[in-house]
């Protein structure tokens, strides 16, 4: 188990994993941008073309990989950050700026992958039979990987068009914090307490966080949050728990990242080009290795509190917005 922060230490075979990680996302956003110079079928020449500034493309990278494994929203602080740049002006902006905060996910998916190298090997030895932890820690990671798959295809298009709004997204950040700040045991030091492990986790349990994940479909609530509240409440250590939200998430992101690639990306990549985005994807790396090593340590320290006060806080600074 990790305390005060994973440490960053790579072998040669590691380091040729990372670089042909990286290598297969530039290949990805090369062809899809290639692809993507002939898909504007559809698309209204009065309206104007979605661009993407250097600011913005650092902008939206950094706040999706600080945010992303925070219990904070990722999603929500983007469709604030959009709306404040002035990318969601007209429904094709809106639409190429959604599908980019989905597709940069890829650099904070690969920001856990350095970070938890050591215990994704675990796991893929499990996949393979010589690894029986890591093959429960597979097994229950499917198992809460499903609920958020079938909602997520059922419920997707009522989703963005009712619940991607600056006004639900700040009611959600509200929530949330209220819901952190109600958890009294987080006051307290969480290095030492006790519970369940990561190897100790059921299939029964997974399935109760994996339900319990779905309330991230609300943008603003998180799916950090949901995840480590779920593992919470069904007996893990906070830990184990933040652990696990990591883990599923390289899932979850992973699924969403690829869905919304091959759905939006080409178009996404004939308004915004190439450069840019893989800018944005960078910069959303960067952040999320320090975001990620930041609540690692902070968490044994603090709990969840302070990040209650910080919904609260920015979810009323949200509505007092909205209203003046």
């Amino acid at each position: 188990m990790l305390r005060g922060g994973p440490p960053i230490r790579f072998n040669l075979q590691e380091i040729l994993v990372i670089f042909r990680a990286i290598t297969l996302l530039l290949i990805f956003f090369v062809g899809s941008a290639a692809e993507g110079k002939s898909t504007n079928a559809g698309v209204d020449p009065m309206e104007p073309r979605p661009t993407l500034t250097l600011f913005q493309a650092v902008t939206l990278g950094f706040v999706e990989g600080a945010t992303e494994y925070l219990p904070v929203s990722s999603t929500g602080h983007l469709l604030i950050v959009e709306h404040l740049l002035g990318m969601d002006s007209t429904p094709q902006q809106l639409e190429a700026a959604h599908a980019l905060a989905i597709c940069i996910q890829a650099g904070a998916i690969l920001a856990v992958v350095v970070l938890y190298f050591g215990r994704i090997q675990q796991i893929l030895r499990g996949a393979i039979g010589k690894d029986a932890d890591g093959l429960r820690i597979l097994i229950n990671l499917f198992i809460a990987f499903l609920p958020a798959a079938v909602i997520g295809l059922l419920f997707s298009k009522w989703i963005k068009a009712h619940l991607f709004g600056v006004l639900p997204v700040a009611a959600a950040l509200f929530v949330g914090g209220v819901i952190i700040l109600l958890q009294n045991k987080d006051r307290a030091r969480v290095d030492t307490d006790s519970g369940k492990s990561l190897a100790e986790m059921t299939w029964l349990d997974a399935l109760i966080v994996g339900i319990l994940q779905c309330l991230a479909f609300w943008p603003g609530f998180s799916r950090s949050l949901a995840t480590i509240l779920g593992c919470r409440y069904i007996g893990m250590r906070m830990m184990a728990a933040v652990e696990f939200s990591f883990l599923l998430g390289l899932i979850t992101l992973s699924a969403a990242t690829a869905y919304e690639g091959l759905k939006s990306g080409n178009q996404m990549f004939a308004d915004y080009g190439l450069l840019m985005p893989f800018v944005s994807l960078f910069s959303a790396f960067v952040a999320a290795l320090v975001s990620v090593r930041f609540m690692v340590s902070s968490l044994g320290r603090l709990g969840l509190r302070p990040f209650g006060y910080y919904r609260i806080g920015l979810a009323l600074a949200c509505i007092l917005w909205l209203w003046i």
